[in-house]
């Protein structure tokens, strides 16, 4: 039996960089621990999660099946555990990163958009792709 509780993440949906990586993270969810929810969807009900849609566009946003909410880089780090990620899941526990790992990420959401116009377009076709060359 798999100790880590199963998690929810929710992302912005009209942002082509967070498609890629929830794409991404899809792909590696052999074990069933994350689910997925556009907060730009009928499916992301703001009353249930308790976050409205402006805050989890502001930091990345996730809930445990018990109900306790996580944001920010700890989204990341959760996610990356059950996608069975190692590397990924070492650089974003370390102490020392993390408050380069939250500016940046600060950053990254607040500037979303013109980033991800810039490089989400290339992002999405390799993580599109990435499964049609096994």
């Amino acid at each position: 039996m798999n100790p880590l509780e199963k998690l929810t993440l929710f992302y912005d949906g009209a942002c082509p960089l967070c498609q890629a990586e929830i794409l991404f993270l899809s792909k590696r969810n052999q074990a069933g621990l994350l689910a997925f929810v556009d907060i730009n969807s009928a499916n992301y009900d703001v009353n249930t999660v308790g976050v409205s849609c402006n805050e989890a566009l502001a930091s990345m946003y996730a809930q445990y099946e018990s109900g306790v909410l996580i944001n920010g880089v700890e989204v990341f780090l959760q996610a990356y555990k059950r996608a069975n990620l190692p590397v990924l899941v070492w650089l974003f526990s370390r102490p020392y990163l993390r408050p380069a790992l939250n500016l940046s990420y600060r950053l990254f959401a607040r500037f979303r958009h013109p980033i991800s116009r810039l490089l989400g377009p290339s992002a999405l076709s390799l993580v599109q792709n990435s499964s049609k060359v096994r």
